[in-house]
């Protein structure tokens, strides 16, 4: 829990925020309104406002069982990322990637309809979007967001495209919703998904899962490309292999580091005493 302060500008109520986010955790990740309300010792009617003005906020969502945290805890800091390991452990296998291809590779994940960056790995190319960690797009019209759309149950993703896009492009228009769910079905089969302009003109990416250590998909990785440059047959012939073998490779050191032990080191106790 968040010390509390005795200062005259010490806020309570952000305190009992964080509180809030603090109680989450990888052992924790939903969680409902009573187990919060008693992990951040607080009342139930403080815990229930606090949760949803962190669900209004995008922090949080309601889910079956409780609640969890959303992605955009990433935009609190890079601390993020970094709790979960998977960028230390991504970032040489991406950029041995791009060093291959030649192409930029980024790896994302789901928030509510919309996909948010967490890692990326650029070369200097003529991109008419802008791309950097915590920026955000609708996950239909990306290949990363269709891969992380396809992982999802039935009920959980009609929930999920029924939520609006938070970043501020345009609702896509191009195909209908049975499209969207025949194309999902595809992506499932084959383990890939392609997005070929459908972003923006001239943005072609393919990306594949990245898995944790229970196999269940928690992120996507892709390779985008120009598309006067590189052909979708040079992106699924030649990028695509190497795409494959990168995601199965992050997503096995990611599930070791997830087994690694955790020493528990008592007040008082050395660091070498405990191990």
């Amino acid at each position: 829990m968040a010390g509390r302060g005795h200062g005259p500008d010490f806020v309570e109520a952000l305190a009992r925020g964080l509180d809030v986010l603090s109680c989450f955790s990888d052992r924790r990740p939903v969680m409902t309104l009573s187990e919060v309300a008693a992990a951040a010792d607080l009342a139930r009617p403080t815990a229930r406002r606090l949760l949803l003005t962190l669900e209004e906020l995008g922090y949080a969502a309601a889910c079956e069982g409780g609640f969890r945290l959303t992605p955009k805890v990433l935009g609190l800091g890079m601390a993020y990322v970094g709790s979960l390991g998977l960028w230390d452990i991504a970032r040489p296998h991406l950029e041995s990637l791009v060093a291959r291809t030649g192409e930029s590779s980024s790896m994302a994940q789901l928030d509510g309809s919309d996909i948010v960056y967490v890692a990326r790995v650029a070369v200097p190319k003529l991109i008419t979007l802008r791309v950097e960690i915590g920026t955000r797009f609708p996950a239909v019209q990306t290949s990363q967001g269709k891969v992380l759309l396809a992982a999802l149950g039935p009920d959980e993703l009609a929930g999920t495209l029924t939520q609006p896009s938070r970043s501020g492009l345009p609702r896509y228009i191009g195909r209908t919703a049975a499209q969207l769910h025949e194309e999902l079905a595809e992506v499932r089969a084959r383990g890939w998904a392609l997005a070929d302009e459908e972003l923006a003109p001239g943005v072609r990416s393919v990306a594949v899962p990245v898995r944790d250590g229970a196999g269940v998909v928690q992120a996507a990785a892709n390779v985008t490309v120009h598309a006067a440059e590189t052909t979708r047959e040079t992106l699924l012939e030649d990028h695509l292999p190497l795409l494959l073998r990168t995601a199965g490779e992050i997503s096995g050191e990611w599930a070791a580091w997830q087994r690694r032990p955790h020493a528990t080191v008592q007040p008082g106790t050395s660091v070498a005493a405990a191990t």
